[in-house]
């Protein structure tokens, strides 16, 4: 089966600190990851590199196009590898505060529309059907996270959980085999984050996608994962299904706590 995304060797330096050390990462069609370890483990950092924020000082990404196969990614611009099929949410949510939730998700089809300057000046019929295909997307990724609601709501003013599924829509948007997410039960209580499993479920059945997630909330990891790696200092110290993960001595001692806690 050909993978969705393989880092090989993946490196990073910041000076004479190394965040990421020789990494090995797969990530097959429809199946859902998960990247742990501790604060200062270098999960984000991996995020940032594979996705174009930083260029790795050494090792190979390479991500599966539904388009142009399969691609070598190192160095490309972070909207050049989302226009390849990897989107992204950030622990820290990034919403563009004031516009509306439909705003924001229809931002994120900008990648894959083709309407150029003139086209939106002179506004022919091929612009305006453009336009109402994406209003209309826009909505139907509302409804997909629960938002039909909410559509001319600020961002702003929405609740902490629901910014959330909002951030997921406008990711959803830009069309990905592979969404990135960081962190996303983080700041929720345990209603929300149930409802957020549920959430990423029902969105990998229905678009078919694959998921890699960086996770604090063990219960979730365990409960969406299909496998896990496991950082620490910055190297990869497990990889394996979650049972696997769970009765692992190194990753007890590094970041689960006993094992009966997992």
């Amino acid at each position: 089966m050909d993978n969705i995304l393989e880092v090989k060797n993946l490196t990073m330096d910041f000076g004479g600190l190394r965040a990421l050390d020789s990494i090995n990462v797969k990530v097959s069609p429809k199946q859902t990851v998960a990247l742990i370890g501790p604060n200062g483990a270098g999960k984000t950092t991996f995020f940032n590199c594979i996705t174009g924020l930083y260029t790795p000082t050494n090792g190979d990404l390479y991500l599966r196009s539904k388009t142009d196969g399969r691609r070598r990614i190192n160095g490309l611009k972070p909207n050049h590898i989302t226009q390849l099929g990897m989107a992204r949410t950030f622990q820290n949510i990034r919403l563009f505060a004031n516009m509306s939730a439909i705003e924001n998700v229809m931002i994120g089809q900008h990648c894959r529309t083709k309407t150029g300057v003139l086209g939106a000046i002179l506004r022919d019929k091929k612009t305006i059907s453009e336009e109402t295909k994406v209003i209309k997307n826009a909505y139907d990724l509302l409804n997909e996270v629960d938002l039909p609601n909410r559509t001319n709501e600020l961002a702003k003013n929405l609740p902490y959980g629901e910014q959330r599924r909002l951030e997921i829509a406008r990711a959803l948007a830009t069309r990905p085999n592979l969404l990135l997410l960081d962190e996303p039960a983080a700041g929720m209580n345990p209603n929300e984050t149930i409802e957020l499993v549920s959430l990423i479920q029902k969105i990998q059945n229905k678009f078919q996608i694959s998921v890699l997630i960086i996770e604090h909330d063990m219960k979730m990891v365990m409960q969406l994962s299909d496998y896990i790696f496991v950082l620490d200092y910055g190297r990869l110290i497990a990889t394996g299904t979650p049972d696997e993960i769970k009765k692992d001595p190194k990753v007890i001692q590094a970041y689960l706590g006993e094992a009966t806690d997992a």
